[in-house]
């Protein structure tokens, strides 16, 4: 079930066609030259210079291409497997493919920028969050106003990742504050653009690169406008859809790569004169964790067969996915650091790394809670 270059697709065989292992193997290949033993930078300013040469190097060995391809299940490959080597890795993938979705799903691609992230030559940033607007998209407080034949953009937004070291934004902003979502539009915003401004960086207790970024008296181009005026809510909520199961997936790698290490030290490790893994109580740790871990990973790849067999919508599988494998994965990575008892709490452990940057995951792209009131409703709504 387990090896040490990530989980191995046999639980999830029932979902996953030949051509998803082979381009299994790929990742892993490239994991194996570009990651190798190495462990993601323990600082800002180095995880910004890594992430900006992971990108090219990903889109020249053609990892992107399943988010070209709108393949979910590639995609849920893709990060299972780069998660479980690299967590920075993980977070590049994600933010080209929220970067590159928006227009993929408009059928639009305004200064060649979503092809450009697609083959690594340029790095994405998806700009929808604000201080005072989370969960609540339509509180957001900035504003895009017609100027001419383009739009003039004001306002600020938080929490965004690649924020100064992106070369092109997805921008969320009102059209008509009165709308609510349906005021909301979606722009294309090159980093370069007058009036954009990168106001610095969040620092969290995981190295992925984070930010703030504000638009003042910004112009863009008619051409800018990705789909239709107003429908950048619904163009925001189908490019979630498609990569929410994802999110699982990559709580499914690092579970995965935290179990692995788990399991390896308490067959190694000798207390009492016998391994840690002949102790019940640490089996049933390592139990519990590969139950889990199963139970997530086979809803993230039914999430992903349901999309790639020609489902509309995957909304409640979405949810459901990312909101057990996410909350599983922080469970079976505490778990771990348990096992390993010290050694899970040094600095450099890829236990203690994986501590520190599973917790994004049950936040990011919705929270727990949001998929319960998703789920919920979805239930109480019916078919």
């Amino acid at each position: 079930m387990f090896d040490a270059d990530g989980l191995s697709l046999d639980p999830v065989a029932a979902f996953v066609e030949g051509r998803h292992r082979e381009f299994r193997d790929r990742v892993v290949a490239f994991c194996r030259d570009e990651i190798g033993e190495g462990h993601d930078p323990e600082t800002d300013a180095a995880a910004r210079v890594r992430a900006r040469e992971l990108v090219g190097r990903m889109g020249a060995a053609g990892l992107f291409e399943p988010i070209r391809d709108g393949d979910v299940r590639g995609c849920l490959v893709a990060r299972e497997v780069l998660a479980w080597w690299s967590p920075l890795a993980d977070a590049v993938f994600a933010l080209q493919g929220l970067s590159a979705t928006p227009g993929l799903v408009c059928g639009a691609d305004p200064g060649g920028w979503v092809e450009r992230a697609l083959t690594g030559e340029a790095m994405g940033a998806f700009a929808m969050t604000e201080w005072e607007a989370g969960s609540d998209v339509a509180s957001m407080t900035t504003v895009a106003v017609p100027d001419g034949t383009g739009y003039r953009l004001n306002g600020g937004k938080a929490f965004i990742s690649n924020a100064g070291i992106a070369d092109f934004y997805v921008v969320f902003a009102s059209t008509d504050p009165d709308a609510g979502t349906w005021g909301i539009s979606c722009f294309v915003v090159p980093a370069g653009a007058d009036g954009f401004e990168f106001t610095g960086s969040l620092v969290m207790s995981a190295p992925h690169p984070l930010g703030e970024v504000r638009f003042v008296d910004c112009r863009v181009s008619g051409g800018a406008l990705l789909g239709d005026v107003g429908t950048g809510f619904k163009t925001g909520m189908a490019t979630l859809d498609r990569l929410r199961p994802t999110v699982a997936a990559a709580a499914n790698g690092m579970a995965g790569r935290a179990l692995w290490e788990a399991l390896e030290h308490a067959r190694g490790r000798e207390q009492f004169g016998k391994p840690l893994a002949s102790f019940q109580l640490v089996q049933e740790k390592l139990s519990k964790s590969a139950m889990e871990l199963t139970a997530g990973r086979l809803l993230a790849y039914r999430a992903g067969w349901e999309k790639d067999r020609g489902a509309e919508r995957i909304t409640i599988e979405a949810a459901m996915a990312k909101a057990f494998s996410t909350e599983a994965a922080q469970r079976i990575v505490d778990r771990a650091v348990q096992v390993l008892g010290g050694r899970g709490v040094l600095a450099g452990h890829p236990v203690d790394h994986l501590y520190r940057a599973v917790r994004a995951l049950r936040i990011y792209e919705g929270t727990t809670e949001i998929q319960h009131l998703i789920i919920g409703g979805g239930l109480v709504r019916g078919p």
